[in-house]
C-alpha cells in the first residue's frame, strides 16, 4: 500500500509548514503529494513551489477541475512541471459540478462524460506529440470554427517536446458512468466516498470500463497490476475507546458537509454517493436541514458506523488491520492529510 499526502486546497489564507511536511513525507517514503482546487487556489500553482525542494516523491493534483482551463492548457501545465520534476507528474482530474462550472468558471455544465472523454483524448494527443493536435468533438474543437471565429486557427503541436508521453492520468469519478468510463479511458481512479464496506457497489462499474475494447488497464484484482485506485480518508492511531469517539465526533462536520452541502438540492453528486451506499433517507433528511441552515442538526444525525467506515481511526493494531482490508478491496494508494512532520513519519513507520 502507497502512501500520498493530501494538501488539499487553501482556506482564507495560504497554510503554514507545508513545505516541512512535504520533506517529511519524501523522507518517510510516501509515494506522492497531492495538491486540489475549488475556487480559490490552484493546484499546479502550490504543487511546483513545494515540490521543488523534493527529488523522488511523486507529484499529483487531486483534482484539477477541467471547465477551468482548455484541455490544451491542461497539458502545457503538465508539460512544463513533468519536465521540472524529472517525470514525476500524477494528472487528477474531474468534472467538478454545475455550481461551481457555470457559478465560477462560466461554462455549460451539461455531457460531463463526453467532456471528460474529449480532455483527455485532446491532453494525450498534446503529450504524445505525433501530429498536430486537432479535435472534431462538440465540446473541444480545434481549430475552432465557430460562432465569433476569425477563420484562422491552425492546428499546432507543442512547441516543447514532452518528457514523457504517458503521464499518468487519474479521474475523480463518483456515478456508475463515471467511473466505469474511468476504468475505460484512465490510469486511476480518485474516488471521494471509496470504503471496504462499499468496494463492492464500484467494483461492477469498474468491471464494465475494464471490459470495453480498448481499455488502457485491467481490473487489479483480475491479475492487472498497473491501474491505480487512490482513496482519500482520515487515518489516526488513538489509544482506545474514548479518543475514537473524540475523533469520529470531530470527523462528523465533514460529512454531513458532503452530503448536505455541497451542491444544490437539485444536484449534490455526494449526497448520491451516500444514497447509492445505502443511506438515502439519511442523505435526504440531512440535506434537507443543511440547507436549511440547521447544520449542527444535520451533523448530529451522522451515525458513528458511517464515519468509522469511511475513515482508518483506532488503535496501532486495528489502523494496520484497517489498512489490510482496504487494500484487499484493490486500494493502491492511501491520500491522507497528515498535521505534523511527526505524525507522517509515524504512520510511515506504523504501515512498514
Amino acid at each position: 500500500m502507497k502512501l500520498g499526502l493530501q494538501l488539499g486546497y487553501w482556506g482564507a489564507q495560504p497554510p503554514q509548514g507545508v513545505g516541512e511536511l512535504v520533506a517529511a513525507a519524501e523522507d518517510a517514503g510516501f509515494d506522492a503529494v497531492f495538491t486540489a482546487e475549488a475556487w480559490g487556489s490552484d493546484a499546479f500553482t502550490p504543487l511546483a513551489w513545494w515540490g521543488r525542494e523534493t527529488s523522488r516523491i511523486r507529484l499529483g493534483t487531486s483534482i484539477v477541475q477541467m471547465s477551468g482551463r482548455a484541455p490544451t492548457s491542461i497539458a502545457m501545465h503538465v508539460m512544463t512541471l513533468d519536465h521540472l520534476s524529472n517525470g514525476r507528474v500524477v494528472l487528477g482530474m474531474g468534472v467538478s459540478g454545475p455550481q461551481v462550472v457555470e457559478g465560477w468558471y462560466g461554462q455549460p455544465f451539461a455531457k460531463p462524460l463526453a467532456r471528460t472523454r474529449e480532455v483527455v483524448e485532446i491532453i494525450r494527443k498534446v503529450l504524445a506529440r505525433e501530429a498536430p493536435v486537432t479535435n472534431d468533438g462538440p465540446h473541444y474543437p480545434l481549430p475552432f470554427h465557430g460562432e465569433g471565429s476569425v477563420g484562422l486557427g491552425k492546428p499546432l503541436k507543442p512547441i516543447v517536446h514532452p518528457l514523457r508521453a504517458d503521464v499518468p492520468i487519474w479521474l475523480g469519478a463518483e456515478g456508475p458512468k463515471n467511473v466505469a468510463q474511468t476504468a475505460e479511458i484512465a490510469d486511476g481512479w480518485i474516488p471521494i466516498f471509496y470504503t471496504p464496506k462499499s468496494a463492492g457497489m464500484y467494483r461492477p462499474w469498474l468491471d464494465e470500463g475494464f471490459a470495453r475494447p480498448g481499455a488502457r488497464h485491467s481490473a487489479p484484482w483480475k491479475g492487472g497490476s498497473d491501474f491505480e485506485i487512490a482513496a482519500t480518508c482520515h487515518l489516526q492511531v488513538v489509544s482506545g475507546a474514548e479518543e475514537k469517539a473524540a475523533v469520529l465526533d470531530a470527523m462528523r462536520p465533514f460529512v454531513s458537509l458532503y452530503m448536505g452541502g455541497m451542491g444544490a438540492k437539485e444536484a449534490n453528486f455526494h449526497n448520491q454517493v451516500f444514497v447509492r451506499m445505502g443511506y438515502e433517507d439519511l442523505a435526504a433528511e440531512v440535506q434537507k436541514l443543511y440547507l436549511g441552515g440547521e447544520k449542527d442538526r444535520a451533523t448530529a444525525l451522522i451515525p458513528d458506523e458511517l464515519v468509522d467506515d469511511m475513515h482508518i481511526i483506532g488503535t496501532a493494531g486495528e489502523v494496520k488491520e484497517k489498512v489490510a482490508q482496504w487494500e484487499e478491496t484493490g486500494v493502491t494508494t492511501l491520500l491522507l492529510s497528515c498535521r505534523s512532520a511527526d505524525e507522517i513519519r509515524s504512520v510511515a513507520e506504523l504501515l512498514s
